[in-house]
């Protein structure tokens, strides 16, 4: 188990924890639900995002021991058939306004067993969620080829139109009725949105009028692949051409490898609505050529060319020393999609010389850090509030509408609060205007202490700001609160002269800070006052409103001082 961690740390993979179903299943739903459950050992893999050729086992092992030198990279090799005996699949107009792009591949003379049918469905499933977007850029289907003749059509028809059996179902649905059968599934239900509110479904037909499958939902049964299915067709539709490609040479170069002649894929020719003809899968191989010392400066190594080049051979980069070695010459496979810019290659060669390998040194470029003066500030006023006996509270900086506008004696328009689009609970629908509702909500959970409650919070409140470039402002507020069986207006007062003695503000109204009286919807009538510092207003404090108290939840009187502190930095 450490040898495999330490290989996946070389390759630039995590290996992310080592368990088995029954533990996955104990640890979520505890003992009981895990009895029966299989103690397989499982290892739990991180691989990055942008390794597609990763997700499975058979592409992983393969990396794998390319990189341990093992075997060398397999050549993918894209086998065209006699002329009319090959597979087509043609695409009509209709499907120009849905989902216009289709690309296909076969797989002949195939050997599944059990655990590679798994591994085949499961890649189907990987390459779903991440490049294919949930389904909505590119969605896979695999067919038994023998239960189907083509020429095969890809086109879009009414929902009343299509009819057929759906994968493992017993009996016919017309496509509608397909659409309300898969609305409680728990898998395919996700799906659905992609196509419901259009007047056509995409569907793919074979030559008999046998339906393969309802992009993006559903196979047919028909065509259901097992484990004695010899011949594979895929198709892959969607509404972007340069994924569909990708997701199609990952199927392919994964799995190709249990064909009879392994490592083989048989072209598929695509017949698009303006007649013009393409061969899928591309299997595009392509040569990049780098600088040795372009490599060697970017990671900060001094590796000879020929060494680099074994480097980026290992890591499935096929490389040659060219002209008086001065030059990578570079073969980028199918399977490495993620190979867009020399940048690539270079962190390749960085993953496969060994991040820790790299020697450390002090950067060219002299910098000293500093903290930024609000932060300074902050920090400072924090010690200070502190030893004046309040207690330091951190709460949510998103609220729901309630908390700062109806439950404070507000409407929402006036806060001028930036809301937040399709919030996820209904506690956080806004972000804070005011830090007052955080701390009343912290008093409502800790009703049992003992009084009296002392506590402030430094931090942002966010307001729009048609002004700012995106559109809302934060401003770094102090609030006090104290809560006991009086109001204690001279306890909050105090410490507002306190703070000013430490900011080392004068009581005056030059260059001082006053305070008048004012009024709030959030205070008692006559018990607020307005904070000026140089004449201008940056806060207030005062006795919090009945109102306001019993709307959070609270039954003993409170006053509160909330300033910005911005002005002082």
């Amino acid at each position: 188990d450490e040898e495999f961690d330490e290989l996946c740390f070389e390759f630039g993979l995590e290996l992310d924890e080592i368990t088995s179903e029954k533990d996955i299943i104990s640890k979520e739903k505890g003992e009981e639900k895990a009895k029966g459950a299989s103690d397989v050992v499982l290892y739990k893999i991180d691989v990055p995002a942008n390794r597609y050729d990763l997700l499975c086992l058979e592409g992983l092992v393969r990396g794998l021991q390319v990189f341990k030198e093992r075997i060398n990279l397999p050549k993918f090799e894209k086998i065209i058939p006699a002329e009319g005996e090959g597979q087509r699949l043609i695409i009509t107009e209709q499907t120009a306004q849905i989902r216009p792009h289709a690309v296909a591949a076969v797989l002949r003379n195939i050997t599944f067993t059990k655990d590679r049918y798994d591994s085949f469905i499961d890649l189907q499933e990987k390459l779903h969620q991440n490049i294919c977007r949930k389904r909505a850029l590119v969605a896979i289907g695999t067919h038994d080829l023998d239960t189907i003749t083509g020429p095969f059509t890809f086109t879009a028809k009414a929902p009343s139109e299509i009819k057929f059996k759906p994968l493992n179902q017993s009996k016919e649905y017309t496509a509608s009725q397909i659409m309300d059968l898969y609305r409680t599934d728990s898998h395919l239900r996700h799906y659905l949105h992609l196509i419901e509110n259009k007047p056509r479904y995409p569907v793919i037909y074979d030559s008999n009028g046998v339906v393969l499958s309802m992009p993006p939902i559903i196979n047919g049964d028909h065509t259901k692949i097992s484990l004695k299915t010899r011949n594979v067709f895929i198709e892959c539709t969607g509404t972007d051409i340069t994924k569909a490609k990708i997701v199609l040479d990952i199927m392919v170069t994964m799995f190709s490898e249990y064909c009879e002649k392994p490592f083989t894929v048989e072209a598929v020719e695509v017949v698009h609505p303006n007649g013009k003809t393409h061969i899928y899968p591309e299997l595009a191989y392509r040569t990049e050529k780098v600088k040795p010392e372009y490599i060697n400066k970017k990671v900060g190594i001094s590796e000879t060319p020929s060494s680099l080049a074994k480097l980026l051979t290992r890591m499935c980069l096929k490389s040659h020393v060219t002209g008086n070695g001065n030059h990578l010459e570079i073969e980028i496979p199918p399977t490495r999609a993620d190979i867009i810019h020399a940048c690539d290659i270079v962190e390749d060669a960085a993953i496969a010389y060994g991040y820790n390998n790299i020697q450390m040194v002090i950067p060219k470029t002299y910098t000293i850090a500093n903290q930024l003066p609000l932060n300074k500030l902050t920090e400072l006023l924090r010690l200070d509030l502190a030893a004046a006996g309040f207690t330091e509270a951190l709460t949510f900086a998103l609220c729901s509408q309630e908390d700062i506008a109806d439950k404070l004696g507000t409407d929402i328009s006036a806060t001028n609060a930036v809301i937040i689009a399709n919030p996820k609970t209904a506690e956080f629908q806004v972000a804070r205007t005011t830090l007052l509702p955080g701390l009343l909500k912290t008093i409502a959970a800790n009703r049992k202490m003992p009084l009296p409650l002392k506590l402030f919070e430094i931090s942002d409140i966010v307001v729009k700001d048609p002004n700012a470039d995106v559109g809302a402002k934060n401003y770094r507020h102090l609030c006090a609160i104290y809560y006991n069986k009086s109001p204690g207006f001279e306890i909050i007062h105090g410490l507002l002269d306190r703070v000013m003695q430490v900011l080392d503000v004068p009581p005056n109204e030059e260059n001082g800070y006053t305070i008048k009286a004012a009024e709030g919807t959030a205070f008692f009538p006559g018990r607020c006052a307005e904070v000026f510092v140089k004449g201008q207003s940056i806060g207030k404090l005062g006795v919090v409103h009945p109102d306001v108290i019993t709307k959070f939840e609270l039954t003993m009187p409170c006053s509160v001082l909330e300033i910005n502190i911005e002005p002082f930095v």
